[in-house]
């Protein structure tokens, strides 16, 4: 599920060019229009001429406040080949709905339209977002075409499971609005600063068996290491999140791998960090399991003693033989420059992020984070109250430097 955008002007400076294509969906470009103006961008639509069946110009143009493009040889108020100016003028370029003869058009090569001239001139990012029948978005050809899209960098927005104008149920509905959306803000405001880069971050509390009922676990909500995922897809890593129960939504584009036990989480982060670059513990693990957990409900009578053994320490065994960048967290209530010190140097981490989990708007259950990163070389960085999205960025920017010292 999509993150909904954050805040308003937020594309202020930003202009997105949408390209509308003849299909049933063509009206939804009105409200993607809409928000996007919105959110401060300056928004230029073109129309195929087949588009123009669905939606009317005239929408278009009073949503977006900027001359509608449909035709190549329109006659023009000034000098600028207009394909030319949208194409030169677009931060992104976002297709909506993107029709199989669309894809099909521009990855062959082909430009016979104002919206298919545009595409090729562009140096701006591509972003279709299908919506046509089912058999058809599944068609051979039409799959092998935007394949060919992808190796070349253009981005797809899945379409959607649900009843078709057609009247059948299947995939080729229009993603949701609040996606595509959330899309466009992603590529126009984030560097792809870590394209090709593996990242794998973990997050959220462990949870240890009593019996098939109880367990053991702790307050963290995960909204950090999530954040850290957000904002590493943003920026064109791809992604493995390891995570434990929590009451987020899904990140769309990532791989999300839910663990119950420190043991599951162990095991999954063991096996992916043969191919990782960066690897992230943001997550609470516990320190301990229950020993003589038990099958079934435990009754009152005979639920009398837990033993607890200590769970394996995942970031000290990432850290024995490391190829990877390693970030470690660590959150306190008393001590924390000596016991985050002590993690630095125990588990081998590239750097730790402590928190004070007394300080106001740091800890569980927060948007906020209030943090001191600790490095390898003695230096103590001590960041400002910000929101969890801003320190991801800040943790991202420094395993990047650390990562490409290493390669």
């Amino acid at each position: 599920m999509a993150e909904k955008p954050e805040m308003p002007e937020m594309l202020s400076g930003k202009t997105i060019v949408i390209g509308v294509c003849g299909g049933i969906a063509a009206y939804k470009a009105a409200d993607i229009t809409s928000r996007l103006k919105k959110l401060g961008a300056n928004v230029r639509v073109c129309m195929t001429k087949s588009a123009q069946q669905f939606i009317s110009p005239l929408t278009l143009q009073s949503l977006s406040q900027n001359f509608v493009a449909t035709d190549m040889f329109e006659s023009q108020s000034n000098w600028d080949i207009e394909h030319i100016s949208f194409a030169n003028s677009a931060d992104v370029i976002l297709i909506v709905p993107a029709t199989a003869n669309v894809i099909g058009k521009v990855a062959n090569g082909i430009a016979d339209d104002f919206l298919t001239t545009t595409v090729m001139a562009t140096q701006g990012k591509v972003i279709f977002a299908p919506a046509m029948n089912c058999n058809m978005y599944a068609n051979p050809i039409v799959q092998r075409n935007t394949r060919a899209l992808e190796d070349l960098g253009y981005v797809f927005i899945e379409p959607a499971f649900g009843r078709l104008a057609c009247g059948v149920d299947g995939k080729g509905k229009l993603a949701e609005v609040d996606e595509i959306i959330s899309t466009v803000i992603e590529y126009a405001l984030y560097e792809k600063d870590l394209l090709g880069k593996n990242i794998v971050i973990t997050a959220g509390p462990t949870r240890e068996k009593i019996d098939d009922v109880r367990f053991i676990t702790n307050h963290s909500s995960g909204k950090m290491g999530y954040a850290l995922a957000q904002v590493a897809k943003k920026r064109g890593a791809k992604v493995t999140l390891i995570s434990g129960r929590v009451n987020l939504p899904q990140i769309s584009g990532i791989d999300t791998i839910y663990i119950d036990s420190a043991r599951e989480m162990y095991d999954e982060v063991m096996e992916r960090s043969k191919n990782a670059d960066i690897i992230i513990k943001a997550a609470a693990v516990g320190d301990f399991y229950v020993k003589n957990s038990a099958k079934g409900k435990l009754k009152k009578d005979k639920f009398t003693t837990i033993e607890l053994e200590k769970n394996i320490d995942i970031l000290q065994e990432l850290g024995r033989n490391k190829k990877f960048t390693l970030v470690g967290f660590c959150m306190e209530t008393e001590e924390l420059s000596q016991n985050a010190t002590q993690k630095l140097i125990n588990k081998n981490a590239d750097f730790i992020v402590a928190n004070d989990l007394t300080q106001e708007g740091a800890g569980f259950g927060v948007d906020t984070n209030i943090v001191k990163i600790f490095h390898k070389d003695g230096t103590v960085e001590a960041l400002p109250l910000m929101t969890k999205e801003a320190l991801a960025d800040e943790i991202l920017n420094r395993a990047k430097g650390i990562d490409n010292i290493c390669k």
